[in-house]
């Protein structure tokens, strides 16, 4: 068990302190990371790690008790259904804390604390909805392309053997041909020229 903290708490009181680590709490659930002072910070690890891993035991009673402590339930359900499950192979060390340095205005130092498997936010996951809802839609084109990309191999392949090569070796024969006298001609024209 942590050895409580000695000294002033958090907050105008200890109710004030409960209410202000249910709120923080919450906004990382939420969020998946949170900028606040250090001792804020310091004093929400532990806290938050419990409640994951409640999260991660996924019982009834665990609910309970953490909806005991944090009121909204989409939270909590979001804490139950996509944070625990993430961590169901770590034993704690849920959160990690990085010092950004002093506030501007008062110099308080600044932390950002996170869970250490980000979040997937609403764009990063509505960005990758995008391409899988245009990959089955290109399967489908790529699937009548694949039907036609057979036949058309087999009688590409079979011209190829024969004709088709007889047939870029005869224009590239022509290309040549055709471009050499005229370069001829533009270097006659500029001997005359002079």
């Amino acid at each position: 068990m942590p050895t409580p903290t000695k000294g002033p708490r958090l907050g105008s009181g200890p109710a004030h302190e409960r209410l202000m680590l249910a709120n923080l709490a919450t906004s990382l659930f939420q969020h998946g990371r949170i900028k606040t002072t250090e001792a804020k910070a310091k004093r929400l690890r532990p806290y938050a790690e419990k409640l994951i891993t409640l999260g991660k035991r996924g019982d009834l009673h665990a609910r309970r008790l953490v909806l005991s402590k944090i009121a909204d339930k989409s939270v909590v359900h979001e804490l139950f259904t996509e944070i625990g499950p993430r961590y169901e192979n770590r034993n704690g060390g849920y959160l990690r804390i990085t010092k950004i340095g002093p506030r501007k205005g008062d110099n308080a130092p600044m932390a950002v604390i996170e869970l250490v498997e980000a979040l997937p936010t609403g764009a990063a996951s509505t960005r990758k909805a995008a391409p899988a809802e245009t990959a089955p839609a290109a399967a489908a084109s790529g699937d009548q392309g694949a039907e036609e990309t057979p036949a058309a191999a087999e009688a590409g392949k079979q011209p190829a053997e024969g004709s088709t090569s007889e047939q870029t070796a005869q224009s590239d024969e022509t290309s040549q041909a055709e471009g050499e006298p005229a370069s001829e001609d533009k270097t006659e024209d500029k001997t005359e020229e002079k």
